[in-house]
């Protein structure tokens, strides 16, 4: 990765709603303009992800989505509303994020849930998108959320059933998703703790059975921002992003013109290939570059073919 760098300037953006979208810029200020689309969705933006890029070739620009980092007010508090944090909400917010810092157009990354962000927004807004480079592709549909919390659960029964018993015994053989949606919101602290674990401790179990994959991916973080992620991801995935079902890939057409690469690892166990084996075949201008040594949480060989398409795309270095 490039070294660490600071941000010359930051702020929190009005996006309505009481929300407050904070944003922040580094690199140079006449650089390429490049936005960086966090994953979760609940993860918000970090020191790491400016990284990526060369500063000298762009203007790296990071926020973090409603509810999340150091966006107000922050989910983590049971009194905060979700009902105005839905993935039309944020590409709003990007688009008002845009024209508050004077972009025309600029490079879209990221991976996960960033990925189907950056699709939602490019669909919608595809004159304002130079370019777009994509790691771990998901498009969020009801069949990939139902096979990250459910279809792998042949690999890992043991871990699936305590991520089943995290919820009240009478909704166990239903949604689960949306019981711990509602225990997240629930006023008892104790109550919205265990959820978070277990909800968590799920995610660490996918994550760390993957080629790579490490302990406590997911857990590892500070308490609000531990429960801020996973009542935020339960919110959308219990309701399937708010997004028709197969429109990201169906309105993929409207991509044509736009570069892009697709970095996914083969052996991606909670977001398996097909995901961005299909897109690549419905986006005409995007190339699919599959590291066979990566799962979701990525590779020397997968961060090497990130930063190489990166690179690529960067404006011309200074003189």
């Amino acid at each position: 990765m490039h070294p660490p760098i600071e941000p010359y300037d930051h702020g929190h953006l009005d996006t309505g709603d009481g929300h407050l979208v904070y944003w922040e810029v580094c690199g140079n200020p006449e650089g390429k303009p490049a936005l960086v689309v966090h994953g979760g969705p609940g993860s918000g933006c970090t020191p790491r992800q400016r990284r990526a890029f060369d500063p000298g070739r762009y203007r790296i620009i990071l926020f973090d989505q409603r509810n999340c980092g150091r966006s107000l007010p922050h989910a983590s508090d049971p009194a905060t509303d979700l009902t105005t944090n839905t993935t039309h909400h944020l590409v709003a917010d990007m688009e008002r994020l845009r024209e508050h810092l004077g972009v025309d157009r600029w490079l879209l990354y990221g991976g996960s849930w960033g990925s189907t962000l950056i699709l939602a927004y490019a669909e919608a807004h595809p004159e304002r998108v130079s370019e777009i480079v994509l790691a771990g592709v998901t498009m969020t549909r009801r069949s990939e959320i139902d096979w990250l919390y459910r279809g792998v659960a042949r690999f890992l029964p043991e871990q699936w059933q305590r991520f089943r018993s995290g919820v009240p015994e009478d909704e166990r053989d239903g949604d689960l998703l949306a019981a711990y949606a509602r225990l997240m919101s629930d006023p008892d602290p104790d109550v919205r703790a265990r959820a978070a674990h277990a909800w968590t401790a799920w995610e660490d179990a996918v994550i760390a059975h993957e080629v790579n994959g490490a302990p406590n991916a997911y857990s590892d973080r500070p308490s609000p921002a531990l429960q801020a992620f996973v009542r935020i991801c339960a919110h959308y995935f219990s309701n399937a992003a708010w997004l028709e079902e197969g429109v990201l890939l169906r309105d993929a057409h409207r991509l044509a013109g736009i570069p892009g690469v697709l970095v996914h690892g083969r052996l991606d166990l909670g977001a398996p290939l097909e995901t961005a084996w299909q897109l690549a075949g419905a986006w005409p201008d995007a190339r699919l570059v599959v590291v066979d040594d990566s799962g979701h949480t990525g590779s020397d060989a997968m961060r090497r073919e990130i930063r190489a398409a990166l690179d690529r795309f960067g404006a011309p270095p200074p003189g």
